[in-house]
């Protein structure tokens, strides 16, 4: 559970000086290419969920948060944390979790600044927490699917 923890505080403050320098630098709805055509750092406020759904629903999506990590702590025996894929996909998880949760608290939306796109389709922006997220999932689901092979195996073969 300790590598669970270090993992969400290391998100938690990635997430957070990030969002900070964006702040700092970039001005609310300002835009700053990096790669032409491809990818700009920008200040936005996101009320929302991923993809701008539930918009100005922040109360509802912190209390979600809160409900959410709450879940994950009571049923963390449930995760397979002894397998390190999955210690590290929760510590991401919930990391991301309460990094975007800090700014729904503070400053009632959270602010995505990654912005990538290709000529006028941009992808949704996001955050370290938004990534955070995503790549815990899919690492869970991944570490969870060789989990299930390995035992499908010893199985077969007792």
């Amino acid at each position: 559970m300790r590598r669970v923890v270090l993992i969400a505080a290391i998100i938690v403050i990635l997430d957070q000086l990030t969002k900070l320098l964006v702040v700092r630098f970039i001005g609310v709805a300002e835009s700053r290419v990096i790669i032409d055509g491809f990818f700009n750092l920008v200040n936005w406020g996101n009320t929302g969920a991923a993809w701008g759904i539930l918009q100005d629903r922040n109360v509802v999506l912190a209390a979600v948060s809160v409900l959410t990590v709450l879940a994950l702590y009571l049923f963390r025996h449930s995760f397979q944390l002894h397998r390190t894929g999955c210690a590290i996909a929760l510590g991401l998880i919930a990391g991301g979790i309460v990094g975007n949760l800090i700014d729904r608290v503070r400053m009632g939306h959270v602010i995505d600044f990654l912005d990538f796109y290709i000529g006028p389709h941009h992808w949704p922006a996001f955050n370290v927490a938004d990534s955070s997220i995503c790549v815990g999932v899919a690492l869970y689901v991944i570490a969870s699917w060789h989990s299930d092979r390995e035992t499908q195996t010893a199985d077969a073969s007792a």
